[in-house]
């Protein structure tokens, strides 16, 4: 693996040669800067940097500034910043420098191990992030290079049938491809785990055999380490759960979406009474299917429901469904779907954003706000398109979003059609209003 490159910016001399101390013993080729401005120069001739380490409170520009001035330019965005201070700033303040796109914080006096840890885990993040959009932009050039080549050699049967060959040749690349990206993702996120539960480990025992000796000061920063390790391990866990992911049929089984989404709502019992969440149910079918990834499809979905409604609003989560073909999509064959739709009064978002939203690490909001990874809903597109479905959504912002998930009615791996109770409304679709006090009656009635 190459030379890890990290670039230091500190207005004091004497700091920007302890922070090279340290990192001294390491394989990185250090880079210094003694403001702002000539940090900015120097990315200007030269972007190739695995991580920024940058005080805070700096002449001229802050630290603060300087990171938004980086971040301004698209092929520096993907650079982790790390802002070290000797201050301890309020909320508002650190959310500041979250905001400008920072990853963490290191506070002085510096820690060597503290340090040499957190600029490890965040290069080695780096570097596997960089090599799985490498190969994604591959990928792409692949696909966009063989739609370029159907199109040409569209004139005669012979072309056709030599271009289906490629095709095949191309689409077996592509899967193969396509497993060791996930393979790769799975490795990598597995082999940050080992440097994150040491950063745990310490952390706790720092924090369960100093508490007596550490002051106030000091056992916040240990709450702040810890918690920063918290949130990597959600990442990490995501991550791991993505690349998990795989289409067997042997997993396959008819499954009643109502147990599902009633034990869905068994765990949310208290988020639900907090909330005073309604749930409007409809009398969903039976479909063949791989129960427990559906489960975490539709977790996630009423997940965010909660999570993103608006203040002083009572959540109200519609789940209905109808069967059809799914609407804006090109379908190849005579299958008819089911259609599910998962619709809530929330904070919505602006539909500009449709195309990205499952997309892995998008966020549309203040991770400040919500907390999340950018993962669930890029888990919940893999999970039905190995259902070979299609999942969309609609919404307008305050006005909240419905996600709506098309599952064939037969699936290609049985002979199974889907099968819905007798009981039914006006409109077809058998209603239950899943308050909080009804969820508990619902689980005992189970």
């Amino acid at each position: 693996m190459s030379e890890a490159r990290i670039l230091i910016v500190d207005d004091r001399e004497d700091n920007l040669l302890s922070i090279e101390a340290i990192l001294s013993s390491e394989n990185y080729r250090i880079v210094k800067a003694n403001s702002g401005r000539q940090a900015l120069k120097v990315l200007l001739n030269d972007q190739n940097f695995n991580l920024i380490l940058m005080d805070i409170k700096m002449p001229g520009l802050s630290g603060f500034e300087t990171a938004s001035l980086i971040y301004e330019r698209e092929k520096l965005k993907n650079i982790p910043i790390i802002f070290i201070t000797a201050h301890v700033y309020n909320d508002e303040i650190i959310y500041e420098g979250f905001k400008t796109g920072a990853v963490d914080y290191i506070y002085k006096p510096i820690k060597p191990e503290l340090l040499k840890a957190k600029v490890a885990v965040f290069i080695d993040l780096y570097k596997k992030t960089e090599a799985l959009m490498m190969q994604e932009i591959r990928l792409k050039a692949i696909n966009k290079n063989l739609q370029s080549e159907i199109k040409e050699r569209q004139q005669s049967e012979q072309q056709v049938q030599k271009l289906n060959q490629e095709l095949v040749a191309n689409i077996h690349t592509l899967e193969n491809a396509n497993a060791d990206l996930a393979r790769f993702a799975y490795v990598a996120s597995h082999d940050l785990q080992e440097p994150l539960r040491k950063i745990q480990m310490f952390g706790d025992l720092l924090k369960t055999k100093y508490q007596t000796s550490i002051d106030e000061t000091g056992q916040y920063y240990i709450d702040r380490m810890q918690k920063g390790s918290q949130r990597l391990q959600t990442l990490i866990k995501d991550i791991l759960t993505y690349s998990r992911l795989t289409g067997s049929s042997a997993f396959f089984s008819n499954t009643n979406l109502n147990t599902i989404i009633s034990e869905i709502l068994a765990d949310f019992e208290l988020k639900i009474k907090e909330l005073g969440a309604t749930f409007i149910v409809s009398d969903l079918p039976e479909l063949y299917i791989n129960p427990v990834q559906i489960r975490q499809l539709f977790q996630n979905i009423i997940s965010n429901a909660l999570k993103f409604s608006r203040k002083h609003v009572q959540p109200e989560i519609r789940i209905t469904y109808d069967i059809g073909n799914p609407e804006a999509e090109e379908i190849l064959d005579d299958n008819q779907y089911c259609n599910i739709s998962i619709q809530d009064n929330g904070i919505g978002f602006d539909e500009s954003y449709l195309e990205q939203i499952f997309t892995l690490f998008k966020r549309l909001n203040d991770n400040s706000v919500y907390e999340g990874t950018g993962i669930g809903l890029a888990i919940c597109k893999k999970i039905v398109e190995q259902h070979k479905g299609f999942i969309r959504a609609t919404s307008k912002i305050d006005q909240g979003s419905t996600f709506i998930i098309s599952l064939p009615f037969h699936h290609p791996h049985s002979s199974a059609r889907i099968t819905t109770t007798t009981n039914s409304s006006e409109n077809g679709h058998a209603v239950i209003s899943a308050s909080a006090s009804l969820v508990e009656e619902k689980i005992a009635a189970q």
